[in-house]
Formats: structure tokens, sequence, C-alpha cells
């Protein structure tokens, strides 16, 4: 999953999320402005940065993290060093670091205990953030990220539900409408777009530009390789979900001779 791309635009969309991580009211993040940072010394892009309007408010550098990494904390510190150089910033400032889950972390080297200790740099885990009951829409997409395949669909649809419910800002909630499909396109990379409309439910998936540049990028991969395949699979999900044989021939765009072809071969396989 590129989980670089999704926290980013995450952050840009539901920029109150991070504070909420931290313990923070989510509307202090109409503070600050969040952007992605080059380091120009080292050729490096920060994963993203919350600037403050209020030259009194720390600035936040945030990083994710969902592989081992053992020289993850010495790059980190590196790169935050060199901008507050390269800027010359003088205000106060924090480091966010938010792994996927704490067996992944390789404990930062001895010099640097000054800056945890104080608390300059904090750690989430979201694996651990994830088990809890979310209580905004940030909260239950970061959950979704992180959760089971087999517990996607229900998540999903909750958090679909909650956004149209919730959100009167037509055009926020489009974006987070799109941001939920980014999550299920790359937690499902090998399913195809009308494949997830099915499965997932979304009544507003056509109307996202980020469906149409999905769908236009398949078109120029030439996704056909192994359709014969992922149709077999995708029938058999549809079948297990209580779909009957008219139904799938429907969301398929099969004959029901195909179908049910499909579903007797299963039954012998």
């Amino acid at each position: 999953m590129k989980t670089d791309n999704i926290f980013y635009k995450l952050f840009q969309t539901l920029p109150g999320v991070l504070f909420e991580l931290i313990g923070e009211p989510a509307e202090k993040a109409t503070e600050y402005t969040f952007k992605s940072v080059e380091v120009k010394e080292l050729s490096k892009t920060i994963d993203g940065v919350f600037l403050p309007e209020d030259k009194n408010q720390p600035i936040y550098f945030i990083e994710v993290q969902f592989q081992r990494d053992d020289l993850f904390y010495y790059r980190l510190i590196t790169e935050i060093f060199f901008y507050l150089g390269q800027y010359k910033i003088e205000q106060d400032w924090k480091g966010i670091v938010i792994w996927a889950k704490r067996s992944l972390e390789i404990p930062p080297s001895k010099s640097y205990n000054a800056l945890f200790v104080q608390n300059q740099i904090e750690i989430i885990y979201l694996d651990e953030i994830a088990q809890r009951e979310p209580t905004s829409i940030g909260l239950g997409i970061i959950g979704l990220i992180v959760a089971k395949e087999e517990t996607a669909v229900e998540k999903v649809q909750g958090l679909a539900e909650t956004t149209r419910t919730t959100i009167t800002d037509n055009s926020l909630q489009r974006d987070v409408i799109e941001l939920i499909e980014r999550v299920i396109i790359y937690k499902f990379p090998h399913y195809s777009s009308k494949e997830l409309e099915a499965m997932f439910g979304l009544a507003e998936w056509k109307q996202t530009q980020f469906y149409k540049d999905v769908k236009a990028e398949g078109k120029e991969e030439g996704l056909e390789e192994g359709k014969a395949e992922l149709t077999r699979k995708f029938v058999a999900n549809l079948l297990k979900m209580g779909m009957n044989l008219e139904q799938i021939a429907q969301v398929t765009e099969l004959s029901l001779i195909e179908v049910q072809a499909l579903k007797n071969e299963m039954e012998n396989s």
C-alpha cells in the first residue's frame, strides 16, 4: 500500500486528525498549514509538515513508517535538523512518528535520548490506535488503513454512511469519499474498480476524479492480464456474500450461463 500518499491526502483533507492522534483538539488544525517540504542539502522530502500561522506555536514534522528500517531515526533526525538550519527556524518544533505497528520499530540510538525523554519526538503505533473505537471520520479512516481485509467492508460502509450524514460541505464530503476510495484501492490492488464498487457499495464512487484517474490508468496498463482468475475470485466472493446468480451476472456483466458455469466449476474443484 502506498501509505505515504494516503497519509498525505488524509492530513490534507482532514488535518484535524493529526492533532487527535497526539491528544490535542482537532480544531487546532485551523491554525496550521499542511505541506510537504524539501530538505535541499539532502535532496529529501519530509512526508509532511504542519506550519503554524502563529510563530509562537511549534512546527510539527510528520513521518509515516510501514516497514522496518534500521536507520530510520538517524535519517529522520538528520532531515529535521537540516531543515531547521536551511530555513533558519527559531521557533519550537516537534516530530511525530507514525508506525504501522510497534513490532516494526528499531529503538532509536541512545545518543538521541534527550529528544525522546523531553517528548520532542512523539511515537504513535497505528495498530494500537485502531483497537479503540474511532471518535472521528479521520480516525476511522486510519483504522481502515490498518484493518484486516475481512473487516474492511463493514468499516467502509460505516465510514461512508457517517461521511454522508455528518459532513454537510459537498466538496469536503466528496474529498473524504475519494480518500476512502484510495484506501480501498490500495488495500485491494488485484480487483477492478467495478468489482470494488460492487463489494463496498459506494454509490458516489463514479463521481470522484480519483475513480476516473484509476479507470484511465487501468486501461493504459492493460489490466486484462489475469482477468479470468480475478473474475473467478470475484464471483466466489459475491456468492459468499449471498448474492444470487442473476445479481452476480448484473454486477460482473457476465451472462447467466457464464456465472452458472463458474459456480459449477468452483463446486466441483
